[in-house]
């Protein structure tokens, strides 16, 4: 027989010891409103049907993560895994994510916060702590002095 996991448990599962997962962020799947035009490392937001979209906005408070999977670093869980009529992909909500960023609004540096920007699906640096509170995403853990990249970012919406 073909089985397509390793294990299978119906009822608790208790584990006495560590659990290890090669993967960087803990991500869950959400429905998007246009799957087909997101990539791995897009800066999401929640629009108003509640499913996610592209960030095109500075300072957006309603920014829901970044999508996972881009550069070196996979999602080590996916909460919410479910069949849909909708197209799903993972958002990581915590760890260690690559994130599309656009310094034009300013050189990002190891430990800056990050928002969304005017750039479609890319973060900035936050420099407006005013704007910032409830729009931040994460902090940097790479720089970027010019132009548009990927930047390794430890996420934390805040």
């Amino acid at each position: 027989m073909n089985y397509p996991y390793a294990g299978e448990f119906f009822g608790n599962v208790v584990v006495n010891g560590d659990i290890f997962l090669p993967g960087a962020d803990c991500a869950e799947q959400f429905d998007f409103a246009d799957a087909e035009q997101i990539e791995a490392g897009d800066v999401v937001v929640i629009d108003p049907a509640g499913e996610l979209r592209q960030s095109q906005v500075a300072y957006d408070r309603k920014v829901a993560g970044i999508v996972s999977g881009a550069g070196e670093f996979r999602p080590g869980i996916v909460l919410d895994q479910q069949q849909s009529k909708k197209n799903r992909l993972p958002v990581a909500l915590i760890g260690k994510v690559y994130c599309k960023v656009d310094a034009q609004y300013g050189a990002i540096e190891v430990g800056d916060l990050l928002t969304t920007s005017p750039t479609a699906g890319h973060a900035m640096k936050a420099d407006d702590p005013v704007k910032a509170f409830g729009a931040v995403l994460g902090k940097a853990l790479g720089g970027l002095i010019s132009g548009t990249g990927l930047v390794p970012i430890l996420v934390g919406l805040q």
